[in-house]
């Protein structure tokens, strides 16, 4: 129990270091934050709405119709 103990007071603020690291390189590589200004349920109609179109456009080239520019063609 000792040992254990004292383990788990070496690490001190490892987490909270690594979050800090992890942030500091997305923002490096110009990466997104998860805080993107948005509710839950915002964010819930966003996705939705995306995944409806990769729906409809993964159909439409099923069917032979590509998408350019957000027009439809036919190939």
């Amino acid at each position: 129990m000792c040992l254990s103990f004292l383990n788990w007071i070496g690490r001190g603020n490892q987490r909270e270091t690594v979050r800090q690291r992890a942030v500091a390189r997305n923002l490096k590589k110009g990466g997104k934050t998860k805080d993107d200004g948005l509710t839950p349920k915002q964010r819930r109609e966003r996705d939705a709405k995306a995944l409806q179109e990769k729906a409809v456009k993964k159909a439409a080239q099923a069917v032979g119709v590509g998408f350019i520019g957000g027009k439809m063609n036919k190939k």
